[in-house]
């Protein structure tokens, strides 16, 4: 069982280290609004990790058959809706949100939401985490027992909490060292990684129906 559990620690920590649109929106928001809005932008796209691995893990083979089917739909979708957030942020007025944040009326249930939507709209954190099982050595036919299962799950959340935790933590030593118009640059260049990171998996996805309808 330990050794499950650890296997799915190392799983969880690995799919969230790489920074994506949620490492960039997590640094963002826990420079704009503190270290808790931070830290639950990371869990949204912790949860999301955790359904993928379980797909995965249950081998719910029409799942991996319709996410290989409709990648490039998928990836078009998925870049839409992080493009979305990208203008959204970019537009976004941090002198609202330090308004917000003085009055106490923060909802973190959108910093979560919002991540939540990014990951799993995004076919290529469930094949990342797919490939980490293999490498792992953990089988992913199915024939695992439930138990064993369901203690990998529990390593897979446990390693991206601690990786958002520690990330937001971080972060937030240095929110404030920073004046408003320090805010105001970091939510444009966060934006503008966002968009281009949403427009990067549009492209990819139409580039392949392309190349598909070609040949």
């Amino acid at each position: 069982m330990i050794q499950e559990l650890l296997k799915g620690f190392a799983i969880g920590l690995c799919a969230s280290v790489p920074l994506g649109p949620i490492g960039v929106l997590c640094i963002q928001r826990t420079l704009n609004k503190g270290r808790n809005s931070g830290f639950i932008t990371g869990m949204g796209a912790a949860l999301s990790d955790v359904i993928f691995a379980a797909l995965a893990l249950l081998s719910l083979s029409f799942v991996q058959r319709l996410l290989s089917e409709y990648r490039d739909i998928v990836m078009i979708a998925g870049g839409l809706i992080v493009g979305i957030f990208g203008i959204i942020l970019f537009l976004n007025n941090p002198i609202k949100q330090v308004k917000r944040i003085k009055s106490g009326n923060m909802k973190y249930w959108q910093d979560f939401f919002s991540s939540f939507s990014m990951t799993i709209t995004n076919p290529g954190a469930f094949f990342l985490i797919l490939g980490l099982f293999t490498f792992m050595g953990i089988n992913s036919d199915g024939s695992e027992p439930y138990d064993r299962i369901a203690i990998t799950l529990l390593g897979v959340f446990t390693g991206g909490t601690l990786w958002w935790l520690t990330l937001s933590t971080c972060i937030n030593l240095f929110r404030n060292k920073l004046r408003l118009r320090q805010l105001i640059m970091i939510n444009r260049i966060s934006g503008i990684i966002i968009m281009a990171l949403g427009a990067i998996s549009v492209l990819d996805g139409l580039y392949h129906i392309v190349v598909t309808f070609i040949l």
